[in-house]
C-alpha cells in the first residue's frame, strides 16, 4: 500500500481517469460484451480493432484488479501530475499504457512465431503436439485488460524522480530505490517462467516501466531532492 501523496488532494487528471476507470468497470459488468469488444487482442485475431490500443486500459478483469491499480494510481498520480504538468502526464499515462502494450504483443509475436513459423497462422499449419493449439488459442482468444502498465510506467517515474519516497509493503516501509526494481524483477521472472493458470500480462508490466524510463530520460527529467 502506497503512503498518500505529500501533494493532498487528487489532481484532476487523476480525479478524470479514475471516474472513467469506474464507469468502464461497470459497464463492462452490465453490459458482458464490452469485454469482448475493449480488451486488447493480438493483432492477427479476428476479434482485434484498434481502438483497443487505447480501450484495454480501461478494462479490468475483476474487483481486485481494478481496486489495485486504482490505489497506485490515487497515490502515485498526483506527485506525477504536479512534476509533469497536466497535459504531459496525460500523455505519459497513455503512452506507457500503449508501450506496455506493445511490447506484450512483441512477446506473443514471438511466441506465435516459435509455432508456426509465421506472425500469424497459415492455412497448412500443423500442430506438433496437442499444446500448440492450447497457446494459439490463448494469444488470439483472450483479450488483455487493465491500467497496470500505465501503472508501472507510472511506478518507473516515481523510482527515477522520487526514489527515496517510501511505500508500505505488508505494514514495513520500503524505498521506491528499492521496491520498484525488486517488482520489475520479479514480473521479469514470471513472465519467462510462468506458472500454470498464471493470466497475468506481466510483460505488459514490464513494456510499461521500461517506456516510462525511455520517456523520463527523453524529456530530461533528474532526481528531486523532495522526499530525501
Amino acid at each position: 500500500m502506497y503512503r498518500q501523496s505529500p501533494f493532498g488532494d487528487i489532481t484532476p487528471v487523476v480525479k478524470n481517469l479514475l471516474i472513467v476507470n469506474v464507469i468502464f468497470f461497470i459497464a463492462s459488468n452490465v453490459i458482458p460484451v464490452l469485454n469482448e469488444i475493449l480488451a486488447a487482442y493480438y493483432p492477427a485475431s479476428p476479434l482485434f480493432k484498434p481502438w483497443q490500443i487505447i480501450s484495454y486500459m480501461f478494462m479490468h478483469g475483476n474487483i481486485f484488479h481494478i481496486f489495485s491499480n486504482m490505489l497506485g494510481l490515487i497515490f502515485i498520480g498526483p506527485i506525477l501530475e504536479q512534476t509533469f504538468g497536466q497535459k504531459r502526464f496525460f500523455n505519459y499515462y497513455f503512452l506507457t499504457g500503449i508501450g506496455a502494450l506493445a511490447l506484450q504483443f512483441a512477446v506473443q509475436a514471438y511466441e506465435v512465431h516459435q509455432i508456426t513459423g509465421s506472425f500469424g497462422i497459415p492455412a497448412d499449419y500443423q500442430p506438433k503436439d496437442m499444446s500448440e493449439p492450447l497457446t494459439l488459442q490463448s494469444i488470439y482468444g483472450i483479450g488483455i485488460v487493465g491500467a497496470s502498465g500505465s501503472i508501472f510506467g507510472l511506478m518507473m517515474a516515481i523510482f527515477l524522480l522520487y526514489p527515496n519516497l517510501e511505500v508500505y509493503l505488508y505494514l514495513t516501509p520500503i524505498k521506491i530505490k528499492y521496491f520498484v526494481p525488486l517488482y520489475l524483477l520479479l514480473e521479469v521472472f514470471q513472465g519467462l517462467r510462468p506458472t500454470p493458470g498464471d493470466s497475468v500480462a506481466h510483460f505488459a508490466h514490464i513494456g510499461g516501466g521500461l517506456f516510462g524510463f525511455i520517456l523520463i530520460k527523453l524529456w530530461g527529467y533528474k532526481n528531486s531532492n523532495n522526499f530525501y
